[in-house]
């Protein structure tokens, strides 16, 4: 079985679509919930306003789950590595400033 086609697909969102997803996550459970609610109150029926409910999930795990591109409008500006000088023991032991203090 041929893996390569997985890893093809992008699976990252930035800071921004998250932002945004969970907003949507928020404005459509809550949507639902509302219209499940006064459904089930006109119709006398709780499973009415469950089945709307979770009609409103499934909604919002379409809209929200898949990386869309939308959620992938800003990506991070990765910084360069600093080039490393010297050997990171060397550094400490040259580092001015609070010097160890012995204990009495």
């Amino acid at each position: 079985m041929n893996l390569n086609i997985f890893k093809s697909i992008p699976t990252h969102l930035d800071y921004e679509g998250q932002k945004l997803a969970e907003k949507l996550f928020h404005i459509i459970i809550i949507f639902f919930g509302v219209a499940g609610f006064l459904w089930g109150y006109y119709v006398e029926q709780f499973g009415a306003t469950v089945m709307i409910l979770i009609a409103g999930f499934v909604v919002s795990c379409l809209v929200v789950l898949p990386p869309w591109p939308c959620f992938r409008k800003h990506p991070l500006q990765w910084q360069k590595p600093r080039p490393e000088k010297q050997n990171p023991e060397a550094k400490r032991e040259e580092r001015p400033g609070k010097k160890k203090q012995k204990s009495n």
